[in-house]
């Protein structure tokens, strides 16, 4: 549940205010955006809305409460509670976790040292995601991922963007992690490059992961695959969009290994991911065991299918 009073603290007093007098279910809040010189924005409900300079969405620019540097001053103040330098890690990445698992994209001038970025500075965007964690909402695929002897099949999610397929796999993590529909818990490994599927902060997960869920934060997937492998004995790892060159060889690596896998990846269905090189040969010699297909046909999140290995559609 977002903890609206914790939310709006990270916000100028500007800000803080307008979003104050919004009337709004903040469980559908899904991003607020800052710009320099341009209006307040946010994702409210799947829609794009503006605020207004009286706190009401609106879809016109009138009457539009503007962002002004000031404002995206004062808001990374509150954001890095008043240290900025503290936050050079994450703001190497160009993202920033808080409190109740929110990340906070940024973006400004970047600083290079010998092609590698240093840090960031003139901060001028600020999108601030909000983590919404769905307890249950797995519940309708976990029975075709067990594959009757006290494991998983390896399964991969496949979706558009913003359809849920973090949230998706989050829920999966903790089912398998905590023991569901009358299996045995098992061991989970995930490693979350950019913070959102445990969204820690101090290294601590936010959202729940289950009781038996190791979490690498911010280390690149192929590596974090390794890692775990290496020293954590996980039954199960997870990861979010794959897709490189170096992922594809972690995957079989751990699949070789014999530790299963959940992850997600862009697309619209197992056609379209088999048009990606690098996955295609995954898909060929039927390493996935599961493909979860997600659409916002009629709402996010919803799974559009689930298919075997041969692709035959089992929901």
């Amino acid at each position: 549940m977002i903890k609206k009073e914790e939310l709006l603290k990270i916000f100028s007093s500007k800000i803080r205010t307008l979003l104050s007098r919004l009337d709004i279910n903040y469980e559908l809040l899904q991003e607020i955006r800052l710009r320099a010189n341009s209006p307040l924005f946010i994702i409210y409900d799947n829609k794009e809305y503006i605020v207004d300079c009286d706190g009401r969405l609106s879809d016109s620019i009138k009457n539009a409460f503007y962002i002004d540097i000031n404002e995206i001053k004062e808001t990374m103040e509150y954001i890095s509670n008043f240290s900025f330098y503290a936050f050079e890690d994450e703001i190497r990445q160009g993202f920033i976790t808080i409190a109740g698992g929110h990340r906070i994209g940024i973006s400004g001038k970047v600083i290079l040292d010998n092609e590698k970025i240093r840090s960031m500075k003139y901060i001028s965007f600020i999108n601030i995601r909000l983590s919404h964690q769905i307890e249950g909402c797995a519940d309708k695929v976990m029975p075709y991922l067990y594959d009757g002897v006290g494991g998983c099949f390896n399964t991969l999610i496949i979706s558009p963007p913003r359809c849920g397929k973090t949230t998706l796999l989050r829920d999966i993590i903790r089912q398998l992690s905590d023991g569901a529909r009358g299996n045995k818990g098992l061991i989970v490994g995930v490693v979350d490059e950019r913070s959102e599927i445990g969204a820690c902060y101090m290294g601590v997960p936010q959202n729940n992961l289950g009781i038996r869920t190791d979490v690498l934060d911010c280390c690149p997937k192929a590596k974090g695959m390794m890692m775990l492998i290496r020293s954590m004995s996980p039954r199960v790892i997870a990861v979010d969009e794959v897709g490189s060159d170096e992922d594809i060889k972690a995957i079989k690596y751990v699949m070789n290994c014999g530790c299963k896998l959940i992850a997600t990846v862009h697309g619209n269905s197992i056609e379209d991911i088999k048009n990606k090189p690098i996955l295609d040969e995954l898909i060929k010699k039927k390493l996935f065991e599961r493909y979860i297909i997600l659409n916002n046909e009629s709402e996010i999140g919803h799974v559009e299918g689930i298919y075997d290995k041969e692709g035959l559609k089992i929901y």
